[in-house]
């Protein structure tokens, strides 16, 4: 009896240590003020130019994609909104706009360098396997580490709705860690 106590207490005190190894990267990224600031900014940047939208279709990266306005400013292929971003935290932050297209998520701006080096990761999907879509299909925000390309981010995602409350795309900060 003592020796199955002893295992039980055992692995409640390895599930305990392994819940703290685990929770500290999602507090963390939700409590990173670079995240949470670059988020405020990138929002409100677009907020600036008007509301969300989309509209028609236009290639990103070689694929096709719907197009993001935020009021009459296109946002496919148009950097102006995520350089600022990028440049306002000076740190290596990154900054994206994506547009749902069907199951997937586009990147039709953004300031994430290819994994070559070769440019901007423009008309790459967002992983549909990965941690942050699937809070993203509840409606909800997503802050925590997760990889991007192969590399590890400290991250925000939150989603981007239109004027009817239909989710449209995601709102998207990070750095790498």
């Amino acid at each position: 009896m003592n020796r199955k106590r002893f295992l039980v207490s055992i692995l409640a005190a390895g599930c305990f240590i392994a819940t703290f190894m685990v929770i500290p990267s999602t507090v963390n990224a939700q409590a990173d003020s670079r995240v949470a600031n670059s988020m405020a900014s990138l929002k409100a940047m677009a907020a600036k130019l008007g509301a969300p939208k989309l509209e028609g279709k236009e290639a990103v990266g070689g694929k096709d994609a719907p197009a993001l306005y935020f009021g009459p400013a296109k946002i496919n292929n148009n950097f102006d909104v995520v350089d600022a971003v990028s440049k306002e935290d000076g740190k290596g932050m990154t900054a994206t706009f994506f547009v749902k297209s069907g199951d997937e998520y586009i990147r039709v701006s953004t300031s994430v360098p290819k994994p070559d080096g070769s440019g901007r990761a423009i008309g790459t999907i967002l992983d549909p396997a990965g941690k942050a879509i699937a809070e993203i299909k509840q409606g909800k925000p997503f802050y925590g580490e997760v990889p991007i390309l192969g590399s590890p981010y400290i991250t925000g995602y939150e989603p981007m709705k239109d004027g009817g409350g239909n989710v449209i795309g995601i709102y998207y900060v990070g750095y790498k860690k």
